[in-house]
């Protein structure tokens, strides 16, 4: 008897000495990785039991025997065929632009009175908070891209408005590289890949940038230290074009919408960024999912630089070219709330990949841009909405409105009611949903001409005072010499002259840089130390 109670007693001892090195090794590992490397741990600690029985996507359930094919008819294994087809089936096509990214569900909240300046329900009313998604992006990116490229990076926050979703489809930059729209084809072309090397072709990108001289000012942006954010929480986001809002009494002011980091701005120069990304490509995915996790959620001022009409008549720039910067002293800014990023999605592709964000998705109130580029943009997107995700992309749950009633009937999954028995076209007299009379939209209709000519001023401004101090001007030319490098010697020359035309020291710190790597530098990538496995060893 004692020797079954002296057993019974160690066995208890060992058990929670096993128990206690489980606890205390599960201690560690929640204290040396984050929350993003974490979620299946995660996950299982939500969920100690399986969450249920298996099935087939026709709800059948699925019997243990047929989770191994080996030696069986496959044909006959309804497990297998389902999960088999549907896996050849399961990828939708990719973004042309912004393919790599990710996605964060908040709130956007009214902190300041602007019924002054426009009658969206959606800004007017402090305290007034309105649910949003958000998807952050890098511009040129394949879906499993590097998220440290020197490129653009974007932010796109759809609110679901009691007026219908409003979309701002935005970038780190406050100015865009074209204002006509006929090349934005080429400029896609030019920031994929070459169409035989399959490879990123630098050669492309300084000659259509050169030919296209309006877009050195954000090149210039791009090739400064601007051109690297350190995440996405610490960069600003501009909605890029100049917005006409209006106000009940039909009162229109011309705006630009800015949303300013609340985290402080931070950027990284080419030799940190070159060394994150070899560690981990998904950094700046990685550092807002991990933000959120930790309650550390980022916020965004919501802004607008305003101008009314008699300033427009007044001013000696063009307020709606998307390829320059208003002037200080010209414009008021006014706070209208902030935006908040709380929640991660718990399944990413039916928020990141199904979200499909628009333009021309504006509210009473916003009737939106006047320029040839926001025009362009107003066809295209919904067209390649419809490409990736068919007609009905705005009734999938992501996408969907708080309130919607239309005359599009059928079509791709999903269709939800379908409308169910209301009549199917307009108008009719059995009381289908009807139009309302906007009586407070202004009654004039604006046009715009746009000078086609290069202006240098642009650039030269943000060379001499957005960056304020030689260190940032020389960074620049050093990342532009890694772009030249490479590059055939009358395409430098021609980089080189159009620099020497934004500013003298520009184009001569650039030279004198170019030269000297030119001398020094082998341009061709060459691993500095190699494994070599003897034949005899290989299979």
């Amino acid at each position: 008897m004692e020797r079954t109670v002296v057993f019974l007693l160690f066995i208890v001892i060992v058990n929670q000495h096993v128990f206690c090195e489980y606890v205390f090794r599960s201690l560690l590992y929640e204290n040396r990785t984050d929350p993003a490397t974490r979620q299946l741990y995660e996950f299982r600690k939500d969920h100690p039991k399986p969450i249920g029985l298996l099935t087939i996507s026709s709800g059948e359930p699925v019997d243990v025997r047929k989770t191994i094919t080996l030696n069986t008819d496959i044909f006959d294994n309804t497990y297998f065929v389902d999960s088999l087809l549907h896996l050849d089936s399961e990828v939708i096509p990719e973004r042309v632009v912004h393919a790599k990214g990710t996605a964060a569900w908040g709130y956007f909240e009214v902190t300041n009175d602007v019924s002054k300046y426009t009658k969206a329900d959606v800004f007017n009313g402090i305290g007034k908070k309105t649910p949003i998604v958000g998807r952050f992006s890098s511009v040129a990116q394949n879906k499993g891209g590097n998220d440290l490229a020197r490129e653009a990076k974007g932010l796109a926050i759809k609110f679901y408005t009691r007026e219908g979703n409003l979309d701002y489809l935005c970038l780190n930059f406050p100015v865009f590289s074209l204002k006509d729209p006929e090349y934005f084809k080429s400029f896609a072309h030019i920031l994929k890949r070459n169409p035989q090397t399959n490879l990123v072709d630098n050669t492309a990108r300084i000659d259509f940038f050169s030919l296209r001289p309006e877009t050195l000012h954000n090149v210039l942006w791009l090739l400064s230290d601007y051109g690297i954010p350190n995440g996405y929480r610490k960069m600003d986001a501009f909605a890029i074009h100049t917005y006409e809002i209006n106000n009940r009494n039909g009162e229109r002011y011309f705006v630009k919408f800015n949303f300013r980091t609340q985290q402080g701005i931070e950027n990284l120069p080419s030799d940190e960024a070159i060394r994150i990304s070899g560690m981990d490509p998904d950094y700046y995915n990685r550092d807002l999912y991990n933000a959120i996790e930790k309650n550390d959620y980022p916020v965004w001022k919501f802004e607008m630089d305003v101008l009314n009409f008699t300033d427009i008549l007044n001013l000696n720039y063009n307020p709606f070219d998307v390829t320059v910067l208003w002037k200080k002293g010209t414009y008021h800014t006014v706070e209208i709330g902030r935006i908040i990023f709380n929640r991660n999605p718990d399944n990413m592709y039916r928020v990141s990949e199904l979200s499909a964000f628009n333009p021309a998705n504006l509210v009473p109130g916003i009737p939106g841009p006047i320029d040839e580029l926001f025009k362009s943009r107003r066809l295209s997107y919904g067209d390649t909405q419809k490409h990736r995700l068919g007609a009905n992309y705005n009734r999938i749950e992501v996408n969907h409105p708080t309130y919607v009633k239309v005359y599009n009937r059928d079509g791709e999954p999903p269709v939800e009611d379908n409308m169910k028995n209301a009549p199917n076209y307009y108008p009719n007299s059995f009381s289908g949903p009807i139009p309302y009379v906007d009586a407070s939209k202004p009654k004039n209709k604006l046009s715009l001409l746009e000078s086609q000519t290069a202006d240098f001023q642009e650039a030269a401004y943000f060379y001499n005072h957005v960056l304020d101090n030689d260190d940032q001007r020389t960074r620049l030319a050093n990342n532009t010499v890694q772009l030249l490098l490479q590059n055939p010697p009358f395409l430098q020359q021609r980089w080189i002259n159009l620099y020497y035309m934004i500013d003298y020291h520009l184009g001569d710190e650039t030279a004198s840089l170019l030269y000297r790597a030119l001398k020094y530098t082998n341009t061709t990538i060459v691993p500095r130390k190699i494994l070599r496995v003897p034949r005899d060893k290989c299979y």
